[in-house]
Parts: structure tokens; sequence; C-alpha cells
């Protein structure tokens, strides 16, 4: 199993003859034999290999094999490198006493025990691919280790985006059943009154002008129910990208006209004043149905968290851009919540009383985004807000056709 681990072998000593011989006897086709002559190549060796066994002459010209073992000894890379001492000198000059003080694991005398020489070497042969296959578990068991820590960190931001998700999922079911809600509970109690006329033959209940007073609140309740559907529609369109651009040439000046014109009344209703400063013409090529829709949205919103206050409309050019800024003088958005009110189900307001899904700004950045623009809002708290709608003025009629084609 631990055979593909080469194990390096380092032999010292000053004569070739010496090396050749210890050479042959210690090597084999899964080791690599490094020979030095002198203490220096030694060094040298050791600081560019990783050995198994260093094998040191003691008697040396220059810097012995005691000497060189201290150094090794001294050395980070090399410290724990197993030493075995060669020596021709006589047992009594207590030259392996020497040799175990400078921190040999062995002392083998001249002439050599052939037997025990390549036993020895193949000992600490074993126990260096020992050491090397138990390094290799514990450097896969740290990456296993990683990987773990990697899958567990991304199962907690899953668990997190799901739990947001199922939290996302009750507020949108909670909103939901209260905005269906209200205008059924109007058109239910409108129903049930009307039935009520009926069962007593009151037909002055149901002259003209009360005819079309009751027309007119079941055509309000019908919008609201209508605007609830499409809003969960295009919601559905944009997560499948099915959201459809349809670009004509218009003038957006003379759109938002249109459109303060249509909100005078809800307007008058929320006690605000609408003004408009445009220049004409501000020509484009834009879905002319989505732009309205977006600034019909804002235009709402303004005149919802308003309280009262003035509605200031600007159209402009700048800088190759038409821009629409919508401007009013009520609740404010504080800083945290400009950062999330374009998400879906998110609005100013967290109030049940709060009209809408939540989601008239999520769909407007989409649809402005689909143009090749942007939406953005600079608010204080309690001042106001105004929010900015950037458009690009010029687009090649066949791109915005082949967005169109791939959007649907």
């Amino acid at each position: 199993m631990l055979s593909h681990i080469q194990a390096k072998l380092l032999i010292v000593d000053d004569l070739p003859e010496n090396l050749v011989a210890l050479e042959a006897l210690i090597k084999a086709d899964d080791r690599a034999v490094f020979k030095a002559q002198s203490a220096d190549q030694a060094l040298s060796l050791l600081l560019e290999h990783e050995f198994a066994l260093a094998i040191l002459d003691v008697q040396m010209p220059g810097m012995n094999g005691f000497e060189l073992a201290e150094l090794m000894r001294g050395t980070e890379k090399t410290k724990n490198i197993p030493i075995v001492f060669v020596s021709a000198a006589a047992r009594e000059m207590n030259y392996a006493f020497k040799g175990y003080e400078s921190g040999a694991v062995d002392f083998l005398h001249k002439p050599l025990d052939v037997h025990a020489v390549k036993s020895k070497v193949t000992v600490f042969v074993d126990l260096f691919r020992q050491r090397k296959g138990l390094d290799e578990q514990l450097q896969e068991l740290e990456r296993s280790r990683q990987e773990q820590e990697l899958l567990l960190a991304q199962l907690e931001v899953a668990r997190g985006e799901l739990e947001h998700a199922v939290r996302m999922r009750d507020d949108f079911m909670s909103i939901v059943s209260h905005e269906v809600r209200t205008p059924l509970n109007g058109l239910i109690l409108e129903t049930q009154l009307r039935k009520l006329h009926l069962a007593r033959d009151n037909a002055d209940a149901f002259s003209l002008d009360k005819m079309r007073a009751m027309v007119e609140r079941d055509e309000r309740q019908i919008n609201s129910l209508i605007r609830l559907i499409e809003d969960m529609l295009d919601v559905s369109r944009i997560r499948t990208g099915k959201l459809s651009i349809r670009p004509s040439s218009f003038d957006l000046s003379q759109l938002v006209s249109g459109l303060l014109e249509n909100f005078a009344a809800q307007a008058a209703a929320a006690e605000c004043s609408l003004s408009l400063e445009a220049a004409q013409p501000v020509l484009g090529v834009w879905d002319e149905f989505r732009i309205e829709q977006v600034i019909a949205n804002l235009l709402s919103n303004a005149l919802r968290y308003g309280r009262k206050g003035p509605v200031q409309v600007r159209v402009r050019e700048v800088q190759g851009l038409a821009c629409v800024e919508v401007r009013d003088f009520g609740i404010g958005i504080s800083e945290a919540n400009q950062q999330r009110i374009f998400q879906q189900f998110e609005r100013v307001s967290s109030s049940q009383s709060t009209a809408g899904l939540g989601l008239g700004l999520y769909i407007s950045e989409q649809i402005v985004l689909a143009h090749g623009g942007s939406i953005s809002v600079s608010s204080v708290e309690g001042e106001g807000a105004t929010f900015i709608v950037r458009l690009p003025l010029l687009r090649d009629m066949q791109e915005n056709t082949q967005q169109q084609a791939t959007s649907a």
C-alpha cells in the first residue's frame, strides 16, 4: 500500500570507493541513493530533498560527521532525519558514545556487516514510508474535514435561504389573504345588500344614480382584484424569464402627462397635489404599457405614503438617458429599508393596513432592467422620497425584437 512512496537515502563519505560500495549495498528499485563526499555537499542535498535516512562517515576532512549531525539537529528541515554513523576507528575510542550524544540512532563499525546494514536500512525506510503514509492520511482527513465544513456552511446558507423563503411564503399568503379579502368583502356586502333590497321589493334602491354608484364601487373592487392577480402573474413571468417587452417609439413626457391626468381623482382622494415638469418631447423606444406600469406604481406609492403632501414629477434628458423623477414629502424610507424595498413582498410600512402585495417596486425594477435602465431611490426618513427611473434614449429596434423573442 505504501510502495508508491519513494525513500531517499543520503550517504556521506570522503572516499569515493566507500560511497560506491555502500550504495551497492543499500540501493533498491524503490529507493533513491544520494552521495556526498563532504559535509558541504551533504548540507546542499539535505536542504533540497527529504531523506528517510542519512549514513555519515565520522572521520572526514574539514567538518566531520559529528559536526554535520549537530548542524542537522539544529535545522528545522533536517532535525528529524535518522542518522547512522559509520567509522573504521577502534571501538575503544568511544566514537559510538559520542555519536549517540550527537543524536544518532545507530553506530556501525567497519568492516560493515552486510546483513545488518541492509536490515537496518530497510527498517528506517519502512518507518519513513509509514510516517509519510500517515501524513497523507492526515492530509486527506484534513481535506475531508475542510470539505465537510464547507458543505456544512453551504447547508447552513441553504437552510437560512429556505427559512427565509418559508417566511416570505407565509408573509405572502397572509398579505394575499388580506388584500384579496378586502375587495371580495366589498363585493359580498354589496351583493347581500342588493339581495336584501330585492327581497323587500325596494325598487328605490335601484334608481339610476344608485345603480351608477353601485357599478363604480364594483368596478373599483374588481380592478383591485385584477391588479393583485396581474402582479402575481408578472412575478411568475419574471421568474421564468417570460416577461414580454414589446418596444415601440413614443414620447415619455406625453405618457407621464396622461398618467397624471388619470391619477387626478386618486390624488384628490388622498388630498395630495400633483405637479409635472416635463421637457417636450422625450422620445425613446420602450414598451409603452410596461413603462406606464412602472410610473403608475411610483405615483401610487407617492400618493399612498405622501401624508397629503405635494407629489412632484419631472421628465427630462440627462446624459443620453431619459429620466423620470417622482418625489413626495411623506414618511420617507430609512436607509436600511432602501436596501430591501426592491425585493419581493417588501413594503415601506409593515402595517397590515398597508395596501398591496409588496411586489410593485420589485416588478418595476425588473421591467426597467429589461429595458437596459435603472431605478433608484434617495430618501430621508420623515422627509419624503425621490424615485428616479433612467432609461436609454436610443435602442436598436432589432435588438429589442430579439430580446422580445428570447423572453417569449
